[in-house]
């Protein structure tokens, strides 16, 4: 390019620049200047925005798109030959740090605000955002640049090194090496796999909604449940859903009736779903191979711990072939439990929920009410007991922020400050209670990663915890179910994972973390919802709140999470071994291979007749394809954790400080296994895992 046209190239550049900054620093002095009138006090370190109106949202959204296209436009600009760190990473590293909390703040809105057009305007924001960062992911331009960075080489930091080789390789497996027809080959997959994706779920409940039963077939159910059941023709409808299929499996005594009804449960989707289900595996299979990849399973598992598909497989079946012993046991138990009770009919699958609950009942000590459990979980003394014990496990000191800007009045702001040394690491929004229009599930949303720009400026971790718990009513105590209590447990190890993070860059903060680890921290702190000693420290009865749950109730807690671990692990290999098969090979039949896995994996029980789990297995066509066996991975690295730095000692406040600054800190700036390894002294096996199962089982 002659000299004067670059010249004038890069002034239009600085001009666009100018123009995109000055439309964003209005927009924020605008919203700015309303929170000052509102006399609401700023956080400093973040840049979140926690109550947009509509149309700030649209605006916001437009200025994100025109900085993150200038910052594009400017590092492809970049001549090949004169590529170096400050002209393309820094740029990058910064847009995404500086750009990761307003993006949020447009996006979080529609799980949250109380107003249909905001939460609209959110949902509208995250088409147009996520649109933008797919067209820019594929940009061939600005994928020549990093490269060429890539192979130039030189002195450059490992954490930078790190971020440039994933840059080139997430822009690589969006198809930016490919040619023209091969990327326009590309989206036609794309497009097919999200039509035949959401037929898959549409399926599920296109199918029969219900089967009609009269009392007699429901013997063993309690009367409670029964009374509920709309009567037709004096028959009761049962659903054909999780919320009346469960009960069933686990209460009636008619072996018929339990039979049916899994048979029916089992059947959604049918053949239609398999046909689906055979298309989107070719269909991801030819996506992998135009990459380059010999298969999709080996694309998905590129950039986790697993690394293949093969060392996948060797997992899965190390894990299955270590509890086959276990499960037995627990299968021959279940068993005579039948011959008792029935007689000589065949074990079949419809059976393990029924017998495992029979045995529950006969191994505990009393009449286990779950109800009577949950008068010892107000949720005010839940709140209270996981604060304390992260706080003292971790060294943290969480301080509560009463006059910040919060969108609805029920939200709760802590600030989270390091003890030892009074750093401020972040902050997080407890968003708990329920309402109407707001997100369904518990979860945590980062709103702002912890990362530090190119001129030195350190921004603090912003995260926030959603859930639905219930209000007080009438003067009376809002109470959770035990399974909530472990779910919000659960889900604040990842507040506390987001916000303890201390890596450099945005990419490798926090949450952005290993998929084959993301989970790991949440796991490993489950456990503390099984000991007496911290379980004590989250309850409090409703009525006289110093009396805390009994060890009985405790002890009992426990030994129902690990009853039939075996039989219910091998229930889920069975499932990850038919994600991890049908994307590894072409042209797999998904009938005889079901019926051939099923009875070797679950020791000789034969399938449903005219089921087949990958018919109604959602996990297999949106999300979860070929990374389904993640969650065991996980569960085995918490293990190993659990079993060598705090099974002896729960608050062991040395061991959690560690586990907080050698394993949460780094994020993903170094690769995750050499992080757990360095951190445990050995590479993490399965025998922990399969140790815990074979001495808390029945």
């Amino acid at each position: 390019m002659p000299k004067e046209k670059k010249e004038r190239r890069i002034l239009v550049f600085t001009g666009a620049a100018a123009l995109v900054a000055v439309g964003l620093n209005l927009l924020l002095s605008a919203i700015n200047t309303r929170w000052k009138i509102s006399k609401k006090k700023g956080l400093p370190g973040s840049s979140v925005l926690v109550d947009l109106s509509a149309s700030e949202i649209s605006k916001l959204a437009d200025c994100i798109i025109a900085k993150s296209k200038e910052t594009y436009d400017r590092v492809a600009s970049i001549p090949l030959e004169k590529v170096c760190y400050d002209n393309v990473v820094s740029p990058l590293t910064d847009l995404d740090a500086q750009q990761f909390p307003l993006i949020q703040s447009c996006v979080f809105q529609w799980m949250v605000s109380a107003s249909v057009e905001v939460r609209n305007a959110s949902l509208e924001a995250e088409k147009r955002l996520d649109a933008h960062f797919l067209l820019s992911r594929k940009r061939e331009d600005v994928y020549r640049v990093i490269k060429a960075l890539l192979d130039k080489g030189g002195r450059i930091k490992p954490a930078a090194k790190r971020y440039i080789q994933n840059m080139v390789k997430e822009m690589e497996r969006h198809g930016t090496r490919l040619s023209p027809s091969k990327r326009i080959e590309m989206e036609r997959i794309k497009s097919q796999l999200d039509e035949l994706s959401l037929r898959y779920i549409e399926n599920l409940s296109s199918g029969p909604k219900y089967q009609l039963l009269s009392e007699q077939e429901l013997a063993g159910m309690p009367h409670e449940f029964i009374k509920d059941l709309e009567n037709i023709d004096g028959k009761r409808k049962i659903l054909l859903t999780n919320y009346h299929v469960t009960p069933i499996l686990e209460h009636c005594k008619v072996g018929s009736t339990r039979k049916l009804i899994a048979t029916a449960y089992g059947q959604r989707g049918g053949k239609e779903n398999l046909h689906i289900l055979k298309k989107m595996v070719q269909l991801r299979i030819k996506f992998a191979q135009l990459l380059g990849y010999p298969n999709y399973a080996d694309f998905a598992t590129e950039l986790r711990m697993a690394r293949s598909s093969a060392k996948v497989f060797q997992f899965l079946e190390e894990v299955s072939s270590n509890l086959t012993e276990l499960a037995e046991r627990e299968l021959n138990l279940l068993k005579d439990l039948k011959r008792k009770e029935e007689g000589d009919v065949p074990f079949g699958m419809q059976d393990l929920p029924y017998y495992m609950k029979r045995a529950e009942e006969e191994h505990l000590a009393f009449d286990f009410d779950f109800g009577e459990v949950k008068r010892y979980f107000p949720v005010n003394i839940v709140l209270s007991g996981i604060l304390k014990i992260y706080q003292d496990l971790f060294g943290l000191r969480f301080e509560q922020i009463t006059d910040a800007e919060v969108w609805h009045d029920t939200v709760q702001l802590f600030s989270v400050h390091d003890c030892s040394a009074s750093e401020l690491l972040g902050y997080f929004y407890l968003d708990i209670f329920s309402r109407e229009g707001k997100y369904a599930h518990t979860c945590v949303v980062p709103l702002q990663n912890g990362c530090s720009t190119s001129d030195g400026t350190r921004l603090v971790a912003v995260a926030l915890l959603l859930s639905q718990c219930p209000n007080e009513k009438d003067g009376n105590t809002a109470l959770l179910r035990f399974t909530e209590v472990v779910t919000l447990f659960h889900e604040f190890s990842h507040v506390v994972h987001h916000i303890c993070n201390f890596a450099t860059f945005s990419k490798f903060s926090g949450l952005r973390s290993d998929g084959d680890f993301v989970e790991v921290p949440g796991l490993l702190l489950e456990n503390w919802c099984y000991e007496s000693i911290s379980l004590k420290m989250l309850s409090g009865f409703h009525q006289d709140i110093t009396k805390s749950i009994t060890s009985e109730m405790c002890k009992s807690l426990k030994i129902r999470r690990d009853m039939f671990s075996g039989l219910k692990i091998k229930q889920e290999i069975l499932l990850c071994l038919l994600d991890q098969t049908v994307h590894s090979r072409e042209d797999v039949d998904i009938i005889e291979l079901v019926n051939d896995m099923h009875p070797k994996v679950m020791m000789g029980i034969p399938l449903l007749e005219d089921t087949n789990p990958a018919s109604c297995f959602p996990r297999l066509a949106v999300g979860y394809e070929s990374v389904c066996y993640s969650y065991i991975w996980s569960q085995v690295l918490a293990a190993n954790i659990f079993a060598s730095k705090f099974e002896d000692d729960l608050l062991n406040h040395h061991a959690g400080l560690q586990f907080r600054k050698k394993v949460l800190a780094p994020g993903s700036t170094k690769d995750t296994l050499e992080i757990i390894s360095e951190y445990l002294g050995w590479e993490p096996s399965i025998k922990p895992f399969i140790e815990s199962k074979s001495r808390s089982s029945v």
